[in-house]
């Protein structure tokens, strides 16, 4: 059975507006297609687009984890371990 919507599924625009490269917007994440034709969709099919938009911005927020933890793994210069290093500041009794 169907649910009734009372209230119209308002568009997720943010004012953002910019296309990406891949030709998402990075406000709301709808694609053209999505932003063009949203006020001619049903209910049933805004919540899909809807949807879209929350798995898109999953897969980002995903990829600039994986993003940031590469880089952080690379920030170490020159092979260096990232193992602790001895605290030179320290006086030793040797």
């Amino acid at each position: 059975m169907e649910q009734i919507e009372l209230f119209a599924i308002e568009s997720p625009c943010r004012g953002v507006c910019e296309n990406s490269k891949k030709g998402f917007c990075k406000g709301c994440l709808r694609s053209r297609e999505e932003r063009y034709h949203w006020f001619s969709l049903s209910n049933e099919e805004r919540h899909r687009v809807l949807d879209l938009c929350q798995q898109r911005r999953a897969r980002l927020i995903k990829a600039r984890q994986e993003r940031l933890e590469a880089d952080s793994a690379k920030a170490l210069p020159y092979g260096m371990e990232d193992e602790p290093m001895a605290d030179l500041f320290t006086l030793t009794n040797d």
